[in-house]
């Protein structure tokens, strides 16, 4: 029988400062110990960062690519997705996610957070950016404290936009 498991996608800098690494291994461990499946860009910085945080937990991964070659992928992704379509493989990545969770990023952080924000994909941010419309600030990011407030916030998000859904994101692998 088919058991239907949370994906939540992590987005964020691929050439992140040590704090953005360390909160996107964190978040990935938070991932891993409740069972929801990570979903990432498949490369470094903060998409290897989650990856190997959830690996620690013994959790799963999938690397979706914006090249041909699934060997670009870094060591710790279970299911490598090859798309051959560049940058607009952003879509994809936060498209497979229930929710998604922004670590610090750059233009193309920007961009999945649009699409993600553009589709009704809740989006949490930490050390990321923040959303001006005519000179004010809007809140359509829900922003965390630590990698632990994220991946609740991420669950509670997913699960209420999904509510028709019963995950089982509680559990711990310790």
């Amino acid at each position: 029988m088919f058991e239907e498991r949370m994906q939540i996608s992590v987005i964020g800098a691929s050439e992140p400062s040590e704090e953005a690494y360390r909160l996107a291994e964190e978040i990935g461990l938070e991932l891993g110990k409740r069972g929801v499946i990570t979903v990432t860009g498949g490369l470094g910085g903060v998409m290897e960062a989650a990856c190997k945080g959830a690996k620690r937990a013994g959790g799963t991964t999938i690397g979706i690519l914006p090249g041909s070659d699934p060997s670009d992928a870094n060591p710790y992704v279970d299911f490598t997705i090859c798309t051959g379509i560049g940058y607009a493989r952003n879509v994809m990545v936060v498209k497979s996610g229930m929710a998604a969770i922004a670590v610090a990023g750059a233009f193309g952080t920007l961009s999945e957070i649009a699409h993600a924000l553009g589709d009704g994909i809740p989006v949490i941010g930490i050390s990321t950016w923040s959303i001006f419309r005519d000179g004010n600030h809007i809140q359509p990011i829900v922003y965390a404290d630590n990698a632990a407030d994220a991946v609740e916030k991420a669950i509670d998000a997913a699960s209420t936009r999904h509510g028709i859904y019963s995950f089982d994101t509680r559990r711990s692998f310790e």
